[in-house]
Order: C-alpha cells, then sequence, then structure tokens
C-alpha cells in the first residue's frame, strides 16, 4: 500500500491519529521537501513518528517517482506532505503512477493553507481561484497572476496568494554546465508580493489602464499559519509591502467584496485601524 499522508501546517504534532499510525507501519516514508515546509526540522519529525524519514525532494518526485514506489505493492511505504496530500499537482501524479502499476494507496487527509486562510476572518466561500506569485528575475517578469486577482475581484472574491519557494534549485550555469550546486533556499515573504503587485498596477497604468487593484486595496498578510507564532497582518496593498511578519513560509490575500462580519474580523489584525476603515468601507455590501 502507498499511503499520502497529510502532515498539517505547524509542528510534528500536527500529524492525525490515523496518519501517524499508518507512518508507523510503512517499511520506508519518504519526506516530500519542496512545495512546503514546516516549523521543525526533519530530525523533530523522525523523533516524534519514531522513524527514519527519506527527503524526497523535487528531482526524484517528479522524475524518479518509480524509484519512491519500488516494492510498494509488497510493502508499506508512506509519502508524507506538509498540509494536505492534494495541495499540489504533482502528488496526484504520483497517484496515476501507483495505480498504473497496480498498487493500491490510500490519502489521509489535514489541514492546508487552502482552509486555514479562514484563521484571518474571511469566508472561505467568498474565495475564488488561487493563484501563485512567482519571484521575478531581470529578464523575467510575469503579470498573469495579477489579471487572475482582478477577475476574481471583479466578481467579489478574495484570492489567496501562494508565495514562490525556491529549494534546491540550480543557477543557469551551473544547470548548463551539469554541476550538482544548489542555490541557498529562498522564500518569498508577503513584502516582495506586494511589491511587484505594486510594480504591476504603475505598468498598466502606464498602459493607460485603471487597474481592478490599487495601493489602497486591502490585503491580508499571514505568516506560519497554524504555528505558535502565527502572524496575520490587515491593512491596504501600500502597507503589505512595509509590515514585518518574520520567518517563512509566507501567504497573501486581496480582498474582494466584504460581508460586515469579515470586516470586523479584519479589524481585529489591521496594521492602521483608520486607513483600513476608510478604504474597506468602499468595498462591502
Amino acid at each position: 500500500m502507498l499511503y499520502l499522508v497529510g502532515l498539517g501546517l505547524g509542528d510534528a504534532k500536527d500529524i492525525t491519529v490515523k496518519g501517524l499510525e499508518a507512518v508507523r507501519r510503512c517499511r520506508r516514508v519518504y519526506l516530500e521537501a519542496y512545495t512546503s515546509v514546516l516549523t521543525v526540522g526533519k530530525e523533530a519529525l523522525e523523533e516524534f513518528y519514531g522513524k527514519e524519514l527519506i527527503l524526497a525532494d523535487r528531482e526524484m518526485v517528479e522524475q524518479e517517482a518509480d524509484s519512491l514506489l519500488k516494492e510498494a505493492d509488497v510493502c508499506d511505504v508512506a509519502f508524507l506532505v506538509v498540509g494536505d496530500p492534494f495541495g499540489a499537482t504533482t502528488h496526484s501524479d504520483l497517484v496515476l503512477r501507483a495505480v498504473k502499476l497496480g498498487i493500491p494507496y490510500k490519502v489521509i487527509h489535514n489541514a492546508s493553507i487552502m482552509n486555514a486562510v479562514g484563521c484571518c476572518g474571511l469566508q472561505l466561500y467568498n474565495f475564488g481561484e488561487t493563484i501563485s506569485i512567482v519571484f521575478w528575475t531581470d529578464t523575467w517578469k510575469p503579470e498573469s497572476f495579477f489579471d487572475k486577482i482582478e477577475k476574481n475581484r471583479q466578481n467579489g472574491m478574495h484570492t489567496l496568494c501562494l508565495l514562490d519557494i525556491k529549494v534546491k534549485e540550480q543557477s543557469l550555469e551551473n544547470l548548463m554546465k551539469g554541476r550538482k550546486i544548489y542555490e541557498p533556499p529562498r522564500y518569498m515573504s508577503v513584502n516582495q508580493a506586494a511589491e511587484q503587485l505594486l510594480a504591476i498596477i504603475q505598468n498598466r497604468r502606464l498602459q493607460g489602464e485603471k487597474p481592478e487593484i490599487t495601493e489602497d486595496t486591502i490585503c491580508v498578510g499571514l505568516a506560519r499559519v497554524g504555528a505558535l507564532d502565527e502572524k496575520i497582518a490587515s491593512g491596504t496593498l501600500q502597507q503589505m509591502s512595509t509590515v514585518e511578519l518574520g520567518a517563512p513560509l509566507h501567504s497573501l490575500i486581496v480582498t474582494g467584496t466584504m460581508h460586515p462580519l469579515e470586516l470586523e474580523m479584519l479589524k481585529l489584525f489591521s496594521v492602521d485601524s483608520s486607513s483600513f476603515e476608510n478604504n474597506a468601507c468602499q468595498r462591502t455590501t
């Protein structure tokens, strides 16, 4: 059996009882290590689970999945995922590979950022399409995610923005020369995401457009959701570019039309209550 086990969002103890029982009876246990991170390290997980974990990086999961599934038809193998197992499309691919090989599988779900964002008070059924904001480079500055945020907002929906993670990435030079040298891990902050959105707004105005999202649009910054030091800040997009939320992982929400109850909840986390109220009231119903 192949077990896909969600670990939740915080630390080692966020695994479900059902998930922990599965992990402890598996012969091999892999820890997916590139779509998200926990606030504790691999060693803390090993100590609590009582099992040695094999780190599964992007290369292993996407290019060597068959080795990961090796012997899963004759023994139990677990694949551990931060959050919920289906928070990334890669894991659906793993299930399809298992089915083709005749390997039965079982999914053990857990909390993920997709539902835990409700901690800020915005109602989950008022969210539109979730988008990812990627790190820009000097030569690559995509804006397609901005269009999706605008579409959500035009429909009155909030947008959850998942922020880029760069783990075990190679420079172009090392990649071309086949050198297994990796760049230091990078995790996008709410500040960086807000700065890129502000830059796009300026670009659109220079092109004669009137963006649906402005510097005064109310946003929510979240950091380390589910951990003891979770942090939430609400305010304008401009304020999000300077707010300090500390260590990763960060997420950003761009609000749409807000219910009065949502607005009351967001006030609990406001960076500056006066500017927050002046702007937010324009988008409530």
